[in-house]
């Protein structure tokens, strides 16, 4: 940790200080705005020495921990909620995207200034919770990775997710995939054509094994999620919460967030289904103990694992390979992990299957689903 004295300007690119520089580089192209609300915090925070104490305090790596995500979602909730200054300056707001003219950053920063002054409580609060985008363009990606399993092992699928947040990406077989493809590939779709949504990632490589599952197709027989902060789209105030962690400048993530939310909500109650507030390794072993005959295992998550300390991990880990010593052909376990391969980079959807072990590369993907490179069968 590198606290500064009461009153000191912090100068060295400390780790606090980079996480916010190349948080802001990641967001240039997809979220300018957002970007440039996080320089203008760097700014700040390298001048506010109580407020720099509370940020540094938060992680040892604040880049992994997502802490600079964590305050510019803190500050978009309070543009959700409609209170000023942040509402008239964050997007949608007319000329929120022109964020290069002095007037424009001295009302940024004032607004920066005035939260952290006012609205404390609002963003510790914020600051205390990982991101949960939930983001359900990942779907795109994850219905594959079921499509794979559902193909490889010919049965029904009873679906587990870690860090499941407000449960969207439980329902992902419910989405429409109508995928943007390259000019000369073949089309194909999936999905009901009555969908609440339709995804369209770009798409690079063979469709998933769409033709085979006329034989076996896709059933998802039980559905069980867990995070350690549940969202529960029911209660007020959480739907704004969850679109708070979307970066404003982002409309069309922000559209589909809310079309995904309301039908969502609906299967829940319909189905008596919510997300449990349990950890991921309680959750994990709870569900493992015994595998189901007749069905395949499948636990999933995606861009979760780096929020889960490294000894939950070893546990969760643990009680995967001990399940995967009892599979068999009639109650196989699949592993479903979207995630990044490295902080800089993109993630990959990898699937390990048992009995055998064996660890797919499906794709490498864009870390919210825009893009996918399918590879498995390649």
């Amino acid at each position: 940790m590198t606290e500064p004295a009461r009153g000191q300007q912090v100068t060295a690119n400390t780790p606090l200080l980079a996480a916010f520089d190349q948080q802001a580089d990641w967001c240039n192209q997809p979220a300018p705005f957002t970007a440039h609300v996080l320089r203008r915090s760097q700014l700040w925070l390298a001048e506010t020495a109580d407020a720099y104490a509370v940020f540094d305090a938060l992680a040892s790596d604040p880049l992994a921990a997502a802490v600079p995500l964590r305050w510019v979602g803190g500050l978009h909730l309070l543009a959700l909620r409609g209170l000023l200054p942040w509402a008239q300056l964050w997007p949608p707001a007319a000329g929120a995207q022109a964020v290069t003219d002095l007037q424009k950053d001295a009302q940024i920063d004032a607004a920066i200034s005035l939260a952290w002054l006012t609205q404390q409580a609002v963003l510790r609060d914020a600051l205390s919770r990982p991101p949960q985008t939930n983001e359900v363009q990942r779907s795109a990606a994850l219905l594959p990775g079921l499509l794979f399993i559902a193909h490889s092992t010919r049965l029904p699928l009873s679906l587990l997710e870690i860090g499941a947040s407000a449960g969207l990406n439980l329902w992902c077989d419910r989405w429409a995939l109508a995928p943007l493809l390259e000019p000369d590939a073949a089309p194909w779709s999936y999905g009901p054509a009555d969908a609440p949504l339709t995804l369209r990632p770009a798409w690079i490589g063979a469709p998933p094994p769409l033709q085979a599952l006329l034989q076996a197709p896709l059933q998802i027989c039980r559905r069980a999620g867990c995070d350690a902060e549940p969202i529960d789209l029911t209660e007020p105030g959480q739907a704004e919460r969850l679109a708070s962690f979307i970066w404003p400048d982002q409309v069309e993530r922000l559209q589909r967030l809310r079309a995904a939310q309301t039908a969502a909500c609906g299967w829940m109650a319909s189905e008596r289904l919510s997300v449990q507030a349990l950890s991921a390794a309680r959750f994990v072993q709870q569900e493992l103990r015994t595998l189901r005959t007749g069905m395949t295992t499948v636990l999933m998550h995606s861009v979760v694992w780096q929020y889960i300390a490294a000894d939950e991990q070893q546990s969760i880990t643990a009680a995967v390979h001990d399940a995967a010593s009892h599979a068999t052909a009639t109650n196989p376990l699949a592993w479903l992990r979207f995630e990044p391969a490295s902080l800089m980079g993109n993630v990959e959807l990898r699937c390990q299957l048992w009995p055998g072990g064996a660890d797919h590369l499906l794709a490498r993907c864009h870390p919210h689903g825009a893009h996918i490179h399918w590879l498995a069968g390649a």
